[in-house]
């Protein structure tokens, strides 16, 4: 079993032991070692390449014979654990990026599209940034970028050689808001806005990926990602290089979209990511004469913050001047007038003053950490030898 520790799933990063994929081996007295593995699915397209692994491994180990492989497939509660210690996995395991440590990461995310996330991403960012935070905006809806637009911005980013840095890294383009900064990366800098980008799941990984690791962010108060919409490679990839991201779900209030939108939630639970609230966009129309209609339904914001069990930061309502200001690349959240522009601004002060203030750098509390835990244990020993040598 010592030997099979080393045997790594490919696709999921982590031992095959550790993953519980090895629920029997047995050596014979002929020396002839039969190991049982469960695979997620009968048809796994790595099984050739776990088998060579630990065909190899085992027959160099002393009186190993020959290996024998007996096959079997998980049933549905070994693969939802198999993928929870994965996910846990990548967690601990996550690469390094140009995100500083102190800074709070925000992923705006939805069930479906359609729902307004993009106009809530740069309304809650400009907001932030009219307060004085430094912010910056990522565009991870890699096919349906519309930051670039929404924010008014149209220059290409470009990569400089830093230094210190052994790669070029891509300088964020810049916009000031009030006594703050937006620093906004987008795919939308690299193409027309009028170009398909037809990319498949690994290339949108890789390219948020690169996004976080290449780009030369500098200091940061928050980073906000327009998350795309559902919850595939891009989520998952998030997740894993991003482990201290915290989730804001965005829905209508129709009760179908809530009912969507929770497996964004889901998401986020099955990869170890809090959520920090609700936000109900497109909630009421009024007309010029004061009455107000539901006309997307009502109660799907607070259905899906009790489900979930996160708060209901705040219900925007339907108005045109929301998407005439995002037209015009100006969000309404920083200099707007209306009731919109009140709730997107009142979520943002709750954001900073409430459920994800700001640390100084110096005061970020890494406990979870290994390196910090081990400090903290060897201290409290320290302590203890000190005070049985003084007895």
């Amino acid at each position: 079993m010592e030997v099979l520790g080393s045997v790594i799933d490919p696709e999921l990063g982590a031992d095959i032991v550790t993953l519980g994929m090895v629920p029997r081996a047995e050596v014979g007295a002929d020396g002839v070692v039969t190991v049982e593995v469960k695979l997620t699915i009968k048809g796994c397209p790595l099984r050739a390449e776990i088998k060579r692994e630990i065909e190899t491994r085992l027959t160099l180990h002393p009186g190993v014979t020959a290996v024998s492989i007996v096959w079997g497939e998980m049933d549905a509660d070994e693969r939802s654990a198999v993928m929870t210690k994965a996910r846990w996995n990548a967690r601990e395991n996550a690469p390094d990026t140009e995100v500083p440590a102190s800074c709070r990461v925000l992923a705006i995310a939805s069930g479906k599209g359609g729902v307004g996330k993009s106009s809530v991403t740069v309304n809650l960012a400009a907001a932030l940034a009219a307060t004085g935070f430094t912010v910056g905006v990522l565009d991870a809806d890699i096919w349906g970028f519309s930051v670039p637009r929404l924010l008014g911005i149209s220059d290409r980013m470009e990569a400089h050689q830093l230094d210190g840095s052994p790669r070029p890294l891509i300088i964020p383009n810049e916009r000031v808001v009030g006594d703050g900064l937006l620093k906004v990366v987008s795919t939308g800098f690299l193409v027309d806005e009028e170009t398909a980008l037809m990319w498949r799941g690994l290339m949108l990984t890789k390219a948020v990926e690169q996004f976080l690791r290449d780009v030369r962010w500098g200091e940061l108060d928050y980073l906000l990602i327009d998350m795309p919409p559902g919850t595939g490679d891009v989520q998952m990839g998030l997740a894993r290089m991003l482990p201290r991201t915290d989730l804001i779900v965005v829905t209508t209030p129709a009760l179908a979209a809530q009912k969507v939108a929770q497996r964004a939630a889901d998401m986020a639970k099955r990869s170890f990511l809090r959520v920090l609230g609700v936000i109900e966009n497109m909630s009421t129309f009024t007309c010029d004469h004061g009455e107000s209609y539901a006309l997307f339904g009502s109660g799907g914001g607070q259905a899906l913050a009790d489900a979930i069990d996160a708060p209901l930061l705040g219900q925007v309502p339907l108005e045109p001047a929301v998407s005439a200001a995002g037209d015009a690349g100006s969000p309404v959240a920083i200099d707007g007038v209306g009731e919109a522009a009140e709730v997107f601004r009142a979520i943002a002060h709750r954001i900073a003053t409430d459920i994800a203030p700001v640390q100084p750098a110096d005061d970020v509390d890494m406990a979870g950490c290994s390196a910090r835990l081990f400090d903290t244990v060897n201290a409290a020993f320290a302590e203890l030898d000190a005070a049985q040598s003084t007895q």
